[in-house]
Formats: structure tokens, C-alpha cells, sequence
């Protein structure tokens, strides 16, 4: 790898993970980065307001693999602008997850019905999630806050029946950033705004694609006692793993964003060869600089009410079986956004682009994690183990962790994949997705069968890097403690 910039880059990977030369690659032309910064500096005055404006530092995190032009599983901290594109268009991709007072047998004797609410609820018209245009505004401009402020009026109509005011403002405190970044406006979402009048909203409460899930898990394993007990997780129960972001808002914002940096680019400069624009800190783009803001916070506010209601719809298919039972969130984080931070008394902006926060107890005094450290998911991919851990505040990570195992093999390459390999897999597996290949309607459709577990395959287990090594990793460094593992029942994919 070439660093002429000079900034620390710093690996929290252990030596059974090979380092993809592709992602690397896009490390150097991420590490490029300064080297337009001062190009911008003597160009143009004015358009940095701190004149020491750069990236300070940038960790990777195990699961470190190519991505669109920055690699997955980089955290990068910087000083006088952001970088978009080390978010992404996924905004506020990240992980929520459940714990319930369910055992495996609870699900395993009811599977087929289970899976039959299942689909009628997340595939078949099934959500019932009434709003207005009032509704879905208070969700862009205030995330779970405005949910709980607006959601009186609908006298739980529909999947509302399964919010509980007082359990969810409780909640707030389980979620970073308390799931809510104010912002004051809605940036070009008219059409998703909609009337005034009551209609049910089809695009709240979808898993998307890639390697986005539901999942229905049972511990398998605890290995810190102390940590799990605090966190009310046993060995046998089962827990529920959500995986998504802010979907087509968040694509919306992504492209709103990209025309804005091309916008204030100035046009007597060559455009950087990287295709890495920076959005600067400074009076001259103030207007740029709110309204990137108001989108992201648009996109990241949808995220966390999406992965909410894609909870409270994994509720109800259960409920329609199963009755009463706990349901408990333990936490929901982001591992695709930008924060202002200050790290050793400077402030800056802490991007994570596929890596997730993991501070330590003590950063999280004040929050019910402040005798445990921040809950971190790592999830294998689609079939495998996952793990719950508990942040440990690493400074030099960047008091970051992986997100996931990291792909070991591009979709492409994953199609190609034996055959007899994923039979063997998709028959041992539960997996329930928009496409139900036992009906006989689909059955007689080859085209449709090809495109379905074409998808599958891309996301199927031999497609990921071993877990159990990321996860040694992360032990090692001192980055996140494992709590507990979990293993798959059933997986809903989009």
C-alpha cells in the first residue's frame, strides 16, 4: 500500500484474513484525499474555514473488503469538511436487535404458520401501517422522537397496536443519538410526504436488498456471564437481528448530495481523479453545508424508523402465534454515518462507512450501557453464526468494530458458485423472501427460479470470510468483548 499522505492508518486485523489488494487499492486513492485538500487550499481561499482541514487518521476494521470507491470497514476521522461518499448512499445503514422470552421450540413447532404470517405481513400487503403526511414528516425531520410525539392520532390502528408509547420513549434511551438527528426541513420528498389524508405506508418497513435481513436466532452460546445477565440474554432464548438502512430515501439523499459537491467544485480545477469530493466547513458553503446535513438526517431519522417498524412487524407474525411472550430492544446503532466528535480535546467528524461504534463503558456513563460498554452485532452472513458483543472503547480503532464477516468473493462470483454447494445449503436453511418458490404457479417458472436463487446465492455463506476470525480480531485488539453467539432459525430477505 502507498501512503505519500502520511496519514496514520491503523489495521485491527489479524493474520487468517487475507487483505484484498482491490480494497487496498481503494485505500490509496482514499489516502489521496489531502493531497486535493491543499490543492483546494491554494486555489481557493476561503474554501476551508480551518486551515488545517484534513484527514487526521483512519482505522480498518476486520471485516475490511472492496467497496464503491471506499472500502467497507473503514472509520476515518477528520477536520474542516466531511466526506459523503465514507457514508454512502445506504445512510444509516446499522443493525437493531430483540431479545424475547421465546425458546427455540416456540419457533421450530410453529414454523409453517410462522413463516405463512411472515410472508403476508413483510411481502403481501400485510403491514398496516397507517400515516399521514404529518406522520412521515415528523419521521424525516425528527426519526423516533417525532414517531412518539406524532403517533396519538392514529389510535392504534394497524400495526400501531404493537407501539407501545410508554416502552418506546423508554427505547429512545437504547438507541444512539437516541434514534432522532433534528433537522428543520424536508429535503425534495414531497411524493413520499404524500396527503394529509390516512394511507398505508408501503415503503416504511423494507428490508431491501444485499445482504440486508430479518432474522429469527437462538443463543447457542454466553460467553460473559456477567455482561449477558445485564443484557437479559440466555443460552436457548431467542432473539430477533434486524439489518437495513434508509433504503430509496437514503438513495434520494445520496444523489441530492453528489450533485451538490460537483456543484460548488470549482470549475477551473481538474476534478479529483479518486472521484472522492469533500464538502468544506466554511461560511462560503454554508448553504451547502446545512442542506447536506438536512439530507443525511432525513435518510438516517427513516433508517431508524424503518428498522423500528420492521421490529414491530416480526412482532406481529409472531404474536399471531405464539401470543404473549417478552420483546425487549437492546440496542440499535448505525454503521454507515458521519458524527462531530472531539477526540483528544480536538473536534472533527468521525466517518464510518461499514463499521459500527463501540465505545466503552465508561464513554456511554449516563446510558443504560454504562456498566457494560456499547452493544456491538456482528453478523455472519445469511446461514451462519452471529455474535453480540460489548464495546471497548478502543482509542486507535476509533472506537469502532466491523459491521459484519466482509465478502470474500464478489456477487458475480458468488452466481458461479457448484450448484450441489447451495442445494445442499438452501436445503438445510430457512429463508423467506418476497419470491415463495413452493407455489405451483412459480414453480413452472424457470426465469423467476433463476433470479431467486441467484440472489440467494450471492448472499449465501461460502460468498463471506470466515466470522470466527473477525471476531478473534476484534478480542485480540481490545476493540469488542464477545457477550454471546447466535445461530440462524429463519432469515426474511428482501
Amino acid at each position: 500500500m502507498n501512503n505519500s499522505s502520511n496519514v496514520p492508518v491503523r489495521f485491527f486485523i489479524n493474520d487468517r484474513i487475507k487483505l484484498e489488494k482491490n480494497a487496498l487499492a481503494e485505500l490509496d486513492q482514499l489516502l489521496t484525499v489531502n493531497e486535493s485538500v491543499e490543492m483546494l487550499k491554494q486555489h481557493t481561499p476561503g474554501y476551508f474555514m480551518n486551515q488545517n482541514a484534513k484527514i487526521e487518521e483512519v482505522s480498518i476494521t476486520p471485516d475490511f473488503h472492496k467497496g464503491s470507491g471506499i472500502p467497507i470497514g473503514t472509520t476515518i476521522f477528520t477536520k474542516g469538511f466531511v466526506i459523503p461518499q465514507a457514508v454512502g448512499n445506504d445512510i444509516n445503514c446499522g443493525m437493531r436487535l430483540y431479545t424475547t422470552s421465546l425458546v427455540e421450540d416456540d419457533i421450530r413447532s410453529n414454523l409453517k404458520q410462522i413463516e405463512s404470517d411472515i410472508r403476508h405481513i413483510f411481502f403481501e400487503g400485510g403491514r398496516h401501517i397507517p400515516m399521514t403526511r404529518t406522520h412521515r414528516e415528523a419521521i424525516l425531520k425528527e426519526g423516533l422522537m417525532g414517531i412518539l410525539e406524532s403517533q396519538k392520532s392514529l389510535n392504534r390502528d394497524g400495526l400501531w397496536q404493537f407501539y407501545d408509547p410508554k416502552q418506546q420513549e423508554e427505547d429512545l434511551l437504547k438507541v444512539n443519538r437516541l434514534g432522532s438527528f433534528i433537522t428543520d426541513q424536508v429535503d425534495g420528498l414531497d411524493s413520499y410526504l404524500g396527503s394529509n389524508d390516512v394511507t398505508y405506508d408501503s415503503q416504511i418497513g423494507s428490508i431491501g436488498g444485499g445482504n440486508h435481513f430479518v432474522e429469527i436466532q437462538k443463543v447457542v452460546n454466553i460467553r460473559n456471564h456477567a455482561l449477558a445477565n445485564e443484557w437479559q440474554i440466555k443460552a436457548g432464548q431467542i432473539v430477533v437481528m434486524i439489518h437495513t438502512g434508509s433504503v430509496s430515501i437514503g438513495h434520494h439523499a445520496g444523489l441530492n448530495i453528489k450533485e451538490l459537491l460537483k456543484g460548488i467544485y470549482p470549475k477551473s480545477l481538474k476534478h479529483p481523479s479518486n472521484g472522492i469530493y469533500v464538502l468544506p466547513h466554511s461560511e462560503q458553503h454554508a448553504p451547502q453545508w446545512k442542506r447536506y446535513w438536512n439530507l443525511l438526517h432525513n435518510a438516517a431519522n427513516f433508517a431508524f424508523a424503518n428498522r423500528l417498524f420492521l421490529g414491530l412487524m416480526l412482532q406481529k407474525s409472531l404474536a399471531n402465534t405464539l401470543k404473549d411472550f417478552d420483546y425487549k430492544l437492546l440496542y440499535d446503532a448505525p454503521h454507515n454515518f458521519v458524527w462531530e466528535e472531539t477526540i483528544d480535546g480536538s473536534p472533527g467528524f468521525i466517518h464510518r462507512k461499514g463499521s459500527c461504534t463501540a465505545k466503552s463503558a465508561e464513554q456511554m456513563m449516563n446510558t443504560p450501557f454504562q456498566y457494560t460498554g456499547e452493544p456491538v452485532f456482528i453478523p455472519g452472513s445469511m446461514g451462519a453464526k452471529s455474535y453480540i458483543l460489548a464495546g471497548q472503547g478502543n482509542r486507535e480503532s476509533l472506537f469502532s468494530a466491523s459491521h459484519g464477516a466482509g465478502r470474500q468473493l464478489s456477487r458475480g462470483d458468488s452466481v458461479k458458485v457448484d450448484d450441489a454447494l447451495f442445494r445442499d445449503f438452501i436445503s438445510k436453511f430457512h429463508v423467506v423472501t418476497p419470491i415463495d418458490p413452493s407455489r405451483n404457479d412459480v414453480k413452472s417458472r424457470q426465469d423467476i427460479l433463476k433470479k431467486w436463487e441467484e440472489e440467494l446465492k450471492k448472499e449465501a455463506p461460502y460468498a463471506y470470510k470466515d466470522i470466527n476470525a473477525i471476531i478473534e480480531s476484534h478480542e485480540e485488539h481490545g476493540m469488542a468483548q464477545v457477550v454471546a453467539e447466535v445461530e440462524p432459525i429463519l432469515t426474511i430477505k428482501g
